[in-house]
């Protein structure tokens, strides 16, 4: 602004007609504009139509998730450093949670644990759900999913395992366990887990929290302490919620398995 008020002065010595005043308000005006398009304060419309409307980016409050519904804001929230363990709030739309759930409900099956010493799947009484896989890749909605998990770990999608959908009834379990191999035919044939993300595709009235027996923080800390099981009170517990998306890493950073991921559920 002050270099186009020095510039308007251009005849010093003579009388300023109105019509010099009113050009050079002008150009001050002109160029206070450029100023503020220049660092985004201000923003021209480009049209009222509703192609123009269409590229604006969503509210806060409702992220559009490609015709599968909206969800709200989502957000991460630290829950601890031993394990590492993270969550993030509203990853999935309910439309999406639904349609993993009807995707896999026709092909739900007793679930299993992996043999360490012929790394087959086999019956065990430390798991009572059920569950089946989901191919990777296999439709465009799964993709998108497993896109955002890889946005969300900062780890390759080709890395990481086909969704697993579990369901668990009241009284079902899966005991205190690690999910990264403690064998070496399957740290020789697939690699080590580093990392697991859980997804909450339904709300629960009471249980089937994910419990953390060995966290350094315990759940007292939290808000949602009085509002957890008996057994969720002990070590660090996670309630679900649909939608939210639970980060916890089986390895420490330097590759190192972690002994605090020890975690299980149980329904009540």
């Amino acid at each position: 602004m002050a270099r186009a008020v020095r510039h308007t002065r251009a005849y010093p010595g003579r009388r300023t007609s109105p019509y010099m005043l009113v050009l050079g308000m002008l150009l001050m005006l002109s160029v206070a504009l450029l100023m503020l398009l220049a660092l985004g304060i201000v923003s021209l419309p480009v049209g009222s139509d509703e192609s123009s409307l269409a590229g604006r980016r969503p509210h806060r409050s409702a992220i559009d998730t490609d015709g599968m519904g909206q969800r709200k804001e989502p957000w991460t929230e630290v829950l601890s450093w031993e394990p590492r363990a993270f969550i993030y709030h509203n990853f999935l739309s309910k439309e999406e949670c639904e349609y993993l759930i009807n995707l896999a409900k026709p092909h739900m099956d007793k679930s299993t644990v992996v043999d360490g010493e012929t790394g087959r799947s086999k019956d065990s009484r430390v798991r009572t759900s059920s569950g089946t896989f989901l191919k990777r890749g296999r439709d465009k909605i799964i993709r998108k999913i497993e896109k955002k998990i890889s946005d969300y770990t900062f780890l390759p999608v080709e890395h990481g395992e086909g969704l697993q959908v579990l369901h668990y009834e009241v009284g079902q379990k899966y005991e205190p366990h690690f999910d990264y191999f403690q064998d070496e035919f399957n740290t020789k044939n697939g690699g080590q887990r580093i990392a697991t993300v859980l997804m909450y595709l339904s709300d629960v009235e009471e249980g089937g929290e994910t419990v953390f027996p060995s966290a350094k923080v315990n759940s007292s800390s939290f808000p949602w302490y009085n509002e957890l099981s008996d057994c969720g009170k002990k070590g660090l517990s996670v309630k679900p919620k649909m939608g939210d998306a639970l980060l916890f890493w089986s390895m420490k950073p330097d590759a190192i398995p972690d002994p605090t991921s020890l975690h299980g559920f149980k329904s009540h």
